[in-house]
Formats: C-alpha cells, sequence, structure tokens
C-alpha cells in the first residue's frame, strides 16, 4: 500500500489549508446554548445567515472554543486596523492609546472581539449587530472588562438614519452574508465621516477560496457543516469598488490575509488575494456631493 500515506499527507495539507475559509461556525445542533429567533431589521438582512450566528453567540469569548481559529487571526487584523488608522489620521500607532478622539463602528461586531481591544486602544466605539443575542454577550463582556462599548441591535442603515457618522467604519466579515450588498455598502458609506476610512475584510470568489472554504473546511475536514458558506456569495474586490465609488468613496488598498499551517499563523499577503482579504476605502473631503446623488439614486 505504498499510495496510502503520501495521500493522507495531501488531504491533511489540504485540510489544513482551509483554515483559509476562515468562518467557523459549528454545527447548531452540537451547541448547548439558549435557542433565539432572529428577526430581520432590515433589506440587507438575510435571516437565515443571522440564525447561523444566533446559534453560535454564547461561544465568542472562549479562545479553546469553536472560534478558536477566528481568536488566532484578530491580532493580524488589529494591527493592520492601528497602523493604518493612525497613519492617516497622523497618530503614533506604539502609543498607548493611538486612537484617542476617533469614533469608530464595528458593522456586524458579533460578541465585540474588536469592538473591544478598539476601544482598549483609545477610540470611542460604537458596535451593532443584527443578532440580538450577539449584541447581548458583546455587552456583557465589555462591562466584565471595564470597557465603555456603545453595543446596538441595529443595522448600518438605522444608524445612517440617525445621520450618524464615523471616522472609522469596520465591515469585518459581514459582507458574504449580506442580503442586498450594495444597499449593505452604501448605508456602511453613509456612516463614513468626509475624510474617514471604511475597513472591509470578506472571502474572494475564486477557484481557490472554493478549494479552501468549502472543499476544505465544509467537507474533507468537516470544520463546518455543509452549506455553512454559498461560495457564490463571496465577493471580488471589483465588486466591492464599484458601489464604493458610486457612494463617494475610493479603495486605496487591498492586501490578503493567508494562513501557514507549518507555523499555525495568519499574516498579511499584499500579492495573494485568492481568498480572505482586507479592502481599505478612503471619502475624500470633498464626497458629500458624490455620496447625495447616491441616496437620491436609491430613493428613486
Amino acid at each position: 500500500m505504498p499510495e496510502v500515506a503520501p495521500r493522507r499527507r495531501r488531504i491533511h495539507t489540504l485540510c489544513i489549508a482551509a483554515m483559509q475559509g476562515l468562518h467557523i461556525l459549528p454545527d447548531p445542533a452540537n451547541t448547548m446554548m439558549e435557542k433565539q429567533t432572529p428577526r430581520a431589521l432590515d433589506r440587507t438582512v438575510d435571516d437565515s445567515e443571522l440564525a447561523k450566528f444566533a446559534a453560535i453567540a454564547e461561544e465568542w469569548w472562549d479562545p479553546n472554543g469553536k472560534f478558536r481559529p477566528l481568536h488566532k487571526f484578530n491580532p493580524i487584523r488589529l494591527e493592520l486596523l492601528r497602523d493604518r488608522i493612525a497613519a492617516h489620521f497622523g497618530r503614533d500607532p506604539k502609543a498607548a492609546r493611538p486612537l484617542d478622539g476617533l469614533s469608530v463602528v464595528d458593522v456586524g461586531c458579533g460578541g465585540g472581539l474588536l469592538a473591544e481591544p478598539m476601544a482598549r486602544l483609545g477610540a470611542s466605539v460604537t458596535g451593532i449587530d443584527a443578532t440580538e443575542r450577539n449584541v447581548e454577550v458583546a455587552r456583557v463582556h465589555a462591562e466584565q472588562m471595564g470597557l465603555a462599548v456603545d453595543y446596538r441591535f441595529a443595522t448600518a442603515g438605522d444608524l445612517a438614519a440617525e445621520k450618524r457618522v464615523f471616522d472609522v467604519v469596520l465591515n469585518m466579515e459581514v459582507i458574504e452574508h449580506i442580503a442586498d450588498r450594495d444597499a449593505f455598502i452604501a448605508d456602511c458609506a453613509e456612516l463614513v465621516r468626509p475624510g474617514g476610512l471604511m475597513f472591509l475584510a470578506t472571502l474572494n470568489r475564486t477557484p481557490k477560496s472554493y478549494l479552501f472554504a468549502i472543499i476544505g473546511a465544509e467537507y474533507v475536514m468537516r470544520w463546518l457543516p455543509r452549506g455553512t458558506h454559498d461560495w457564490r456569495r463571496f465577493v471580488r474586490p471589483s465588486e466591492l469598488a464599484a458601489p464604493l465609488r458610486r457612494s463617494g468613496m475610493s479603495v486605496t488598498d487591498v492586501t490578503g490575509v493567508t494562513f501557514n499551517p507549518i507555523k499555525d499563523q495568519w499574516s498579511l499577503s499584499p500579492r495573494d488575494l485568492g481568498v480572505n482579504y482586507i479592502a481599505i476605502a478612503e471619502k475624500s473631503d470633498d464626497s458629500l456631493t458624490a455620496q447625495s446623488n447616491a441616496i437620491a439614486a436609491r430613493s428613486h
């Protein structure tokens, strides 16, 4: 049987590489927690996607639990956010609180894995989520940590209707779960103050992402129940750029995020956008006219 071991090694490598799919969601049938029926808030929300996250809300802050891959991924995201925000607003990224005085909204905040460290960096943070149980978990954890984060059960459209604006909008690992992508991006863009930034992290729709995030993660390794991801909802960078441009924003950078199975760590990879990537968009100071035109167009 000389062919068995090499074949197993190939499968093992594929399975580990599937970590690049990132969105590790356990089977709700195997999760012991209070059941919740999420309600749709607006046209951008997909009830079936909300149900997945409602079913695992209790798992957010367990670093060795179902969200372990996301906990391992978080430091590289935070480093990028801190450094790019500091550079844009003329701050020292190595300062104790480099984001002092800046306002940040984390759209689709989940349990607060990004909102809390952004608050520790000095930002005034609002976290919103369309799954009410996520907001409850995030709020309790922030209180336990002594952090002031304004968590709300709401959508980007809700805040846009209130005319809220922020220096930084975080849109991280959310957009591939959204029912109306262009409307969601437009809502998020309305939240960005002129001169501000939006960060968008998602999965690219490529053969490589299908292999790693669908076949590897759901069928070979079985980390995810089959059907957790819909590859057709993965988003190419060009599909972000167009609606952002219509909303008065321009993409200034796109960088990939890759996983090294040997070192068991994530790293930024500017040239590898095949699976996970993060786009950075800026709203220019003269973008108010373009944004007003986009809002008017959507209202007709």
